[in-house]
């Protein structure tokens, strides 16, 4: 949707509000519902500002210590929310309302560095002084619930009812039943401006994919963030409740396979294709610097209950020709040659994951690292590899000890993160679990 399509469809009353959002550390949505003539005739000139603590909270949204950018000390100012036109959208599912993202800026009109989108913006920098873009797409899975959002809240998330009682996974009848929702959340996409490929089952009960056509990693980024939210709401719109976490039971968990290649700036070729040393080195960069970067792909304390053999999340840091037990899986032929990274889940913040990638690969480059050989066969029982990190606190440690975080995100960028990562170990250190009460209450 462009400026004048938006100025047009609010002077004729189709769309009266605007979203104007920016992306938090956790991967969501936060931001302000303007009014359209508003937003038009001042926000789109001018930014408009909101409390810099959005890039300082826990998941619940409390004020945290170890922030350089937003504390007491400092008084919680603004940053200035600056929209991205580009990603100017209608948004079909809410009546009358269109949604912008933006750039983080500070108030003398600097970047604020550790804003997701920004930290994307610069890998994309780093490609871009080589003459180089890289096209990207996510694959999210979810669960559905019959359930509502407060029914699940209420029953503390114990005891909810998917929406397929059994394994549907690439199961037309079983994906039938569900189909009225997907098809609405399809749809409903497309007429975001996004390019639906195609919905599927998967294999925990009530879990399903859908898939959008690669786009630069900018753009699929932000359509990552955007159907995630979506999703949500139509879900909710519907009476149901979709989890996006990465392991919600002791069932698969749900993943986000991130596809990454590279194209010439210029012409638009596929690197990969044209160049297979210059392949090599990117994807053995990607191998050389997962585990040390992981933090990035799995933020979050649940992220790591995924990492099970035979669960089709990886545990080994290997890579193979189509072969889905690798962290990373080589697929695609000709102009579509690319990686896959299968290590991040659902709650993986789009933005940070592919700069990671991005990073762990310029490292590759720069340093004419060789890739190994491809495994063949059944990379969880691979003897020689390297594992990921099997917890949040390795992760974390890994990353504050990582060269290639800190010459690819800078001192700030990696302090910000790492600051997240101790917030989320001492939340969860402090809390008394369902699992102790049970193996504790009587027999301990």
């Amino acid at each position: 949707m462009t400026l004048e399509e938006l100025r047009a469809a609010v002077a004729d009353g189709h769309i009266d509000t605007v979203l104007l959002c920016l992306t938090d550390m956790q991967g969501r949505l936060q931001g302000k519902r303007m009014h359209a003539g508003f937003f038009v005739d001042e926000v789109v000139a001018h930014g408009a500002e909101a409390c810099n603590y959005l890039l300082a909270v826990d998941v619940e949204m409390n004020t945290v210590e170890g922030y350089a950018m937003s504390s007491w000390e400092s008084g919680y100012g603004d940053f200035v929310m600056e929209p991205d036109l580009k990603t100017l959208q209608r948004i079909p599912w809410l009546e009358g309302t269109a949604l912008c993202l933006a750039d983080l800026k500070t108030q003398d009109g600097g970047d604020v560095l550790a804003s997701p989108r920004q930290v994307l913006r610069r890998q994309l920098a780093r490609l871009a002084e080589r003459g180089w873009t890289a096209n990207a797409g996510s694959e999210l899975e979810f669960i559905l619930f019959e359930d509502t959002y407060e029914q699940a809240w209420d029953k503390g998330y114990r005891d909810l009812t998917p929406a397929n009682r059994y394994n549907v996974d690439y199961s037309i009848l079983g994906t039938t039943r569900v189909e009225p929702l997907i098809r609405r959340i399809r749809n409903a996409m497309q007429g975001a401006g996004m390019r639906v490929e195609d919905s599927k089952g998967e294999c925990n009960f009530g879990q399903h994919e859908i898939n959008f056509h690669y786009a630069d990693a900018l753009t699929t980024a932000d359509r990552h963030v955007v159907f995630k939210n979506g999703a949500k709401e139509i879900a909710a719109q519907e009476g149901r409740a979709i989890t996006f976490m990465a392991k919600f039971d002791q069932r698969e968990g749900n993943s986000c396979h991130l596809h990454l290649s590279l194209a010439d700036a210029a012409t638009g070729d596929n690197v990969f294709v044209e160049d297979d040393g210059l392949f090599r080195s990117f994807l053995a960069g990607g191998l050389a610097g997962l585990r040390e970067l992981t933090l990035l792909l799995a933020p979050n304390v649940n992220s790591y209950k995924r990492f099970a053999a035979g669960s089709f999340a990886p545990t080994a840091v290997a890579w193979g020709n189509d072969n889905r037990t690798c962290a990373f899986r080589v697929v695609g032929h000709g102009p579509g040659k690319r990686f896959e990274c299968r290590l991040a889940g659902g709650d993986v913040n789009p933005y940070l994951a592919l700069s990671a990638l991005m990073a762990a690969g310029l490292h590759g480059v720069e340093q004419g690292l060789e890739l190994p050989d491809p495994v063949a066969g059944n990379a969880y029982t691979a003897e020689g590899v390297e594992h990921v990190p099997t917890t949040l606190r390795e992760a974390r440690d890994l990353f504050a000890g990582s060269a290639i975080a800190r010459d690819a995100l800078g001192e700030e960028v990696v302090a910000h993160y790492l600051n997240m990562a101790d917030v989320e170990l001492a939340a969860y250190d402090a809390f008394v679990t369902d699992w102790e009460r049970v193996r504790g209450f009587e027999r301990l």
